[in-house]
C-alpha cells in the first residue's frame, strides 16, 4: 500500500476502477502518511481528513456500484491555500486574511467534487502568491525534495511538495508568472499552465487575474489532462501513442539563457538531443518581441497586484516578510496611463510572437534557468532574494506574457526541467506526451 503514494493519479483511478485499490484504504493510507511525516506541518496548512474520509467513502461505494463519476473518481488530492474550501480557511498564505473562512467552495473545487476526486487538505504558499521562490518566513516556507536546504519554488510551493514527498497523489496550484511551473520543476515534477481564462478563477483569491491562471502539479502529462478535464467539467481526451517523428520545434533564444546556470544549460541540451534522437526536426530561434514583453513585466505586475491587495498591503508592514511587501509596494508609483500603456502594447506584441511561431508546433526553452537557491541565504539578504526571484522566473514569465499555455516536464538532472509553449492546451499536451517519453 506504500507504493500506492508513489503511483500517477491515473494508474491510481485505474486501480479503484479495477477493484484491486479500495477507495477509503487508499485515503487512510494518504492521510496516514501525511500524519507521520516530520515535514507535514511545513507543506500542509490545513488537512481535511473528515472530508477525505466522507468522499473517500461516497467514492468507495460508487465503484462497487459501477458507477464511477471520472477516471480520478477516488484519488486524493491538494489545492492551494488560495482555492475557497467551505469552513476551512484560505488565506493565501498571508497573516493579512488569517481567519478568512469562505462559506462555499470555489468552482474548480466543485468540479473536481463532482468528479469524485478527495481533498485531502490546504497547502503552504507564497504570501498573496506574489514570489516564484516558496520562501515564506511569516508562515511555513515548504521542502524542496531534491536539497533540504533549497528552496521548494512558489507560489504553489506546499502544492509542489505534497506530491514530491508523497502526501497527495496530485495537487492544484496557481500560476501568475510561473507559480505552477516553478515547484514542479525544483521537485522533479509536471506543471502545467493553462492558458488565461481556459480554467474558472470564482472563488479564487487573486493576485493579477489578467494573468492567473488555475493548473495542475503531477507526475506524468497524462495526469495534467485528466486534471484539466476535472477541473473544466468535461471528459478527458485521448492521449497520442505516435512518436515525436517530423514535430518541428523551436528553441527560444532570447531572454531564455540569460544567465543561465550549468546544470540547467547541461540537462536542456540532453533533452533537445534526446528529441531530435526521436525524430524532433529543431530549430533555434530569436524573438526580439519577448524581450520587449519582459521589459514590460515590471509594470504589469506590481501594478496589477498592488491595486488588488492596496489596502492589505498598506497596513501590513509588521505582518509580512518585506521582501514580498516590498514586491507588491513596487506598483504604487506606477501610473495609470503608464499600466494601460503597457497592456495595448503587450497586445501586439502577443500578435507578434504568435506569427512568428506559428510555423512551429512549440517553442522549447529550459524550465528554469537556476537551480533551488539555500533558503538561508534568501532570508540573509533581501537584494539577493529578489535577484534569485527575478531569475527563477525569468523563462515561465514568457508564456505567462505571451498569453500562452506551457508545461515542465523533468529531465535527467535532479531541478531541471524542459518547457513546451503553445497557444492551446490540445495542441500542447499531446506533444508535451510524446516529449516525455523522448525525455525517458
Amino acid at each position: 500500500m506504500q507504493d500506492w503514494l508513489w503511483m500517477s493519479a491515473a494508474d491510481l483511478g485505474r486501480g479503484i476502477a479495477s477493484g484491486e485499490i479500495d477507495a477509503e484504504a487508499l485515503t487512510e493510507t494518504y492521510l496516514a502518511a501525511i500524519a507521520s511525516h516530520e515535514l507535514t506541518p511545513r507543506i500542509y496548512v490545513h488537512v481535511t481528513a473528515d472530508r477525505a474520509r466522507a468522499e473517500a467513502k461516497a467514492s468507495a461505494e460508487r465503484a462497487r456500484a459501477g458507477k464511477r463519476l471520472s477516471v480520478l473518481d477516488g484519488v486524493p488530492m491538494s489545492w492551494k491555500d488560495l482555492y475557497d474550501t467551505a469552513g476551512v480557511a484560505t488565506e493565501s498564505g498571508t497573516l493579512m486574511l488569517k481567519g478568512r473562512v469562505p462559506v462555499a467552495d470555489c468552482q474548480v473545487v466543485r468540479n473536481a467534487s463532482a468528479a469524485g476526486m478527495v481533498c485531502l487538505g490546504k497547502t503552504h504558499q507564497t504570501e498573496f502568491a506574489f514570489s516564484g521562490l516558496g520562501l515564506n518566513p511569516v508562515t511555513q516556507s515548504p521542502p524542496c525534495v531534491n536539497d533540504a536546504e533549497g528552496a521548494s519554488g512558489g507560489s504553489s510551493s506546499g502544492a509542489g511538495a505534497s506530491v514530491a514527498f508523497g502526501l497527495a497523489a496530485v495537487a492544484i496550484g496557481s500560476d501568475t508568472g510561473g507559480s505552477v511551473r516553478i515547484p514542479s520543476v525544483w521537485n522533479d515534477l509536471v506543471g502545467l499552465k493553462t492558458v488565461s481564462g481556459r480554467l474558472s478563477l470564482k472563488g479564487v483569491l487573486p493576485l493579477c487575474a489578467r494573468f492567473d491562471t488555475v493548473g495542475p502539479l503531477c507526475r506524468t502529462v497524462e495526469d495534467a489532462e485528466l486534471m484539466l478535464a476535472v477541473l473544466e467539467g468535461r471528459a478527458p481526451f485521448e492521449l497520442p501513442t505516435h512518436g515525436l517523428k517530423g514535430a518541428k520545434l523551436a528553441i527560444l533564444k532570447t531572454t531564455a539563457f540569460e544567465g543561465i546556470e550549468a546544470a540547467p544549460a547541461a540537462a536542456f541540451a540532453a533533452g533537445v538531443e534526446k528529441l531530435r534522437a526521436a525524430g524532433a526536426v529543431i530549430t533555434e530561434i530569436e524573438v526580439p518581441e519577448v524581450a520587449e514583453a519582459t521589459a514590460l513585466g515590471p509594470i504589469l505586475f506590481p501594478a496589477e497586484a498592488y491595486g488588488t491587495w492596496k489596502a492589505e498591503i498598506d497596513a501590513g508592514e509588521d505582518k509580512m516578510y518585506p521582501a514580498v511587501r516590498r514586491r507588491f509596494l513596487q506598483g504604487k508609483s506606477i501610473l495609470a496611463a503608464d499600466f494601460v500603456a503597457a497592456w495595448q502594447r503587450l497586445d501586439a506584441l502577443r500578435l507578434l510572437y504568435r506569427q512568428k511561431v506559428a510555423a512551429y508546433d512549440a517553442v522549447i526553452l529550459p524550465s528554469a534557468p537556476i537551480l533551488p537557491p539555500k533558503m538561508a541565504d534568501l532570508l540573509a539578504d533581501e537584494d539577493f532574494f529578489t535577484q534569485m526571484n527575478l531569475m527563477a522566473l525569468q523563462n515561465t514569465r514568457i508564456g505567462s506574457l505571451m498569453g500562452l499555455c506551457a508545461i515542465t516536464l523533468p529531465t535527467d538532472t535532479p531541478s531541471a526541467g524542459l518547457m513546451l509553449q503553445t497557444t492551446e492546451e490540445e495542441s500542447l499536451l499531446p506533444l508535451a506526451h510524446a516529449t516525455a517519453g523522448a525525455l525517458g
